[in-house]
């Protein structure tokens, strides 16, 4: 891991905002499509974090079919109304102003696909703070995160040791790293301590307000 940084990749769902409610909303209307009625909406943050289709087939056993047909499902309840189901970290978009006036570069890198991204984006007011933004396609062709940062690299034409990604799930770790990139791990989303060690990543920041401070020491000033 290198000391300094001009690029910081974020992961939107469990990093930047909570979308526990539009998510779990979400799944909850696609399952009910297929006779499956959920009572307890907790029992969905699983499905936060993940790309949907994987989901869906791990843990209901879809095949690959059924799951891409259950994110059309899923897409008809979020498109309109679960999208904005969501809310900001408390002081994340201090963190992203405190950065982006300090000389960092912002992007997001999500799983999530990149229109719906954008739109959250703008519905908060803080897509001004974004270098780039990056999700995944609506096909699926783009939808892992190794992919989805592979594709910001690309487009930003940057080295990914000029960047760093931040996130909080297995699957943010493990996209950075099978692009050769370091990666802070963040616990007040919806992964704990044990997998992000588990997955290899390189610091592992407890708040908001520990995120904001290490971004400001990796920061690359000169």
């Amino acid at each position: 891991m290198k000391q300094s940084y001009q690029y910081f990749f974020m992961d939107l769902d469990g990093t930047i905002s909570d979308p526990k409610e539009g998510i779990t909303k979400s799944v909850a209307y696609a399952l009910d499509y297929y006779g499956i009625k959920v009572e307890n909406l907790d029992t969905l943050e699983k499905f936060i974090g993940p790309p949907l289709s994987d989901s869906f087939q791990e843990f209901y056993g879809f095949d690959r079919e059924k799951s891409l047909d259950a994110v059309e499902k899923y897409r008809e309840y979020f498109k309109d109304k679960g999208i904005f189901e969501n809310e900001l970290y408390p002081g994340m978009e201090q963190l992203l102003k405190t950065i982006t006036e300090q000389g960092g570069k912002i992007v997001l890198a999500t799983s999530k696909p990149e229109v719906f991204a954008k739109r959250i984006l703008e519905y908060f007011h803080i897509d001004k703070y974004f270098t780039f933004a990056a999700g995944s396609t609506l096909d699926t062709t783009r939808n892992k995160k190794a992919d989805v940062i592979r594709y910001a690299l690309d487009s930003l034409g940057i080295a990914a040791e000029e960047a760093i990604m931040i996130g909080d799930r297995k699957h943010d770790v493990i996209g950075a790293k099978e692009n050769g990139m370091a990666c802070i791990g963040v616990l007040f989303g919806y992964g704990d301590r044990e997998e992000l060690e588990s997955a290899g990543a390189d610091v592992i920041v407890e708040t908001v307000e520990e995120l904001e401070e290490k971004m400001k020491k990796l920061l690359k000033t000169d």
